[in-house]
């Protein structure tokens, strides 16, 4: 049997439903952070195999999707630049922004690439030195260390047309931005688990600490999920608020401190506009002074046109955990993966993309 298979075992899975059952005799509202999770959970028909007292909803763990347009317009607006190359991840591309999209600008002669990591636009910004690179960087804790990586073999090379548009954002703090607003109330944190592996499972301490809500680490196969599952209907049945790590083959309690030793010395902490939830204190990266020639918002002056909310669009509530994705009136109907109002339909991550794509709505 492979490592693949034991997280898969139908068997193991009943016998941890049946516990879950057995556990949960009141009603509990959990939130999965992590947008990998969202879709392993719709994929492996998770929800169906839970008692009705267990209501999972998604949260604002899909880096692309919580790119505010602000943001977003602001690269789109970076693509005019004179002999500018923008790169980025290929979720980005479809995204629409206020008035339009980076596949559009592309469409209209910009030179707009997909990379698959921030070191390929590193290779193209060696390749084309007499040309401004710019990566757009999108993630959170998990992605931001190959930036940094990025920033700093730059400088190492003294590269002088690479340059960062930093989006990178913080997991803890939006979280504190989605329990403080008060508009959804949980009973426990499914901790996404790729985040966690850099961060360490002791920065969710606080939520029992001081929110006294459990968290539960957990990985993306169906045997992770119904094990954190497990701990937070044990913990909240029990009234006993911790952190359980159920993800502990990738997930250590300090994290990795090679990755958040780049963090530390690229990046440096700043309010973020999330798309869904606004600024949020202490949630977002910018480069450091020591590295600000690398840093496109200061390299280019650009003035994007002033943001513009697509009527009817729901994807900021399906962010907050406010509604699920059936519930937008758009869903299904005027916003499908062909033609997506909100990037909530777009990225690989998003709740709504998933919903769709695994059928998890009515008829």
């Amino acid at each position: 049997m492979s490592l693949t298979d034991r997280f898969r075992d139908p068997q193991a899975a009943r016998w941890v439903v049946e516990k879950i059952r057995a556990r949960s005799n009141r009603p509990v509202r959990l939130m999965e952070f992590c947008g990998g999770h969202t879709h392993a959970i719709l994929r492996f028909g998770i929800p169906s195999l839970l008692p009705e007292t267990v209501d999972l909803r998604s949260g604002p763990g899909c880096p692309v999707c919580v790119t505010s347009a602000e943001d977003l317009d602001h690269a789109i607006a970076l693509t005019e630049v004179p002999q500018v190359m923008l790169t980025t991840f290929g979720d980005m591309i479809r995204v629409p922004g206020s008035r339009t999209s980076l596949a559009q600008a592309k469409a209209n002669g910009a030179d707009v690439r997909v990379v698959y990591s921030p070191l390929d636009a590193l290779q193209a910004a060696r390749e084309n030195r007499h040309r401004p690179v710019i990566f757009l960087g999108v993630g959170f804790e998990t992605t931001a260390p190959m930036v940094a990586s990025a920033v700093l073999t730059a400088d190492a090379e003294e590269l002088d047309n690479f340059f960062v548009f930093s989006t990178h954002k913080l997991t803890p703090p939006a979280t504190v931005a989605i329990l403080d607003a008060g508009e959804v109330a949980l009973d426990g944190i499914i901790g996404p688990g790729h985040v966690t592996t850099v961060i360490g499972s002791q920065a969710w301490r606080f939520l029992a600490d001081e929110y006294a809500i459990p968290c539960a680490i957990a990985g993306f196969e169906p045997l992770d999920l119904l094990r954190a599952i497990l701990a937070l209907v044990r913990m909240a049945e029990e009234d006993d608020p911790a952190i359980s790590n159920t993800y502990a083959r990738s997930v250590k309690a300090g994290g990795n401190p090679a990755a958040q030793r780049a963090i530390d010395q690229v990046f440096e902490v700043t309010t973020a506009n999330w798309r869904g939830l606004g600024m949020v204190p202490r949630s977002g990266l910018q480069i450091r002074d020591a590295y600000q020639r690398f840093d496109a918002r200061c390299a280019f002056s650009v003035a994007p046109t002033p943001a513009v909310r697509p009527s009817g669009c729901r994807c900021g509530e399906v962010l907050r955990g406010v509604l699920t994705p059936p519930q937008c009136p758009l869903f299904g109907k005027a916003c499908t993966p062909r033609n997506p109002i909100g990037p909530c339909m777009v990225s690989a991550e998003g709740a709504c993309a998933a919903y769709h794509q695994y059928g998890a709505y009515p008829s």
